[in-house]
């Protein structure tokens, strides 16, 4: 096995590539935003609980709009902690094609893309003064994926929050396998 950084780690050999790409590591943010996600939601239990104490119809409309916000943002922060815990994109390319499968521990469910049907196999550039580049660099966002590809038509796309470094190099290495084994079926 080798790595490209500290988050891909792949098998190449003759028949296959496989590559596994690991959440990032935040560190103490981690510990951050599982004390900010417990917090919130005990804040949901408490006022979910004195809804039912509120009469006024105006007051019950407030605390209703309320623990819609925070339902979403509580289920926005608990589907990054269960990415950041156990989190993976296991990705291969073989004869048949690239599978991808974006997996929660072991659970998860591959998808096949013909070889011959790939179109647009590209880097996604983000601006660092952009905006999308200030709100994916906070821990509590799963981030967007940097590799993307044209299959029938629809783009698809992996890579989740991978530096640019990374990004180029896992880039470069599954372009030349996927074009090795186009040849191959030639």
């Amino acid at each position: 096995m080798k790595w490209i950084g500290e988050r891909i780690s792949f098998v190449d050999n003759k028949e296959k590539l496989t590559v596994v790409i690991y959440p990032p590591n935040i560190g103490f943010k981690y510990k951050l935003l599982v004390t900010w996600f417990v917090f919130w939601f005990a804040i949901g239990i408490y006022v979910t609980s004195q809804l039912a104490y509120v009469t006024n119809q105006k007051e019950q409309i407030t605390l209703i709009i309320f623990l819609s916000f925070w339902l979403y943002f509580a289920v926005r922060v608990c589907k990054t902690l269960i990415y950041l815990t156990w989190g993976r994109e296991y990705l291969k390319i073989d004869k048949e094609g690239l599978h991808i499968k974006l997996a929660t521990g072991k659970y998860g469910k591959s998808k096949r893309y013909f070889l011959e049907n790939l179109q647009r196999f590209d880097v996604i550039e983000i601006k660092d003064t952009s905006f999308q580049a200030v709100y994916e660099s906070s821990a509590w966002v799963k981030g967007s994926n940097k590799i993307s590809f044209e299959y029938l038509g629809k783009v698809y796309s992996f890579g989740r929050k991978l530096n640019e470094k990374d990004t180029t190099l896992l880039y470069k290495l599954m372009l030349k396998r996927i074009e090795q084994f186009i040849r191959q079926k030639d």
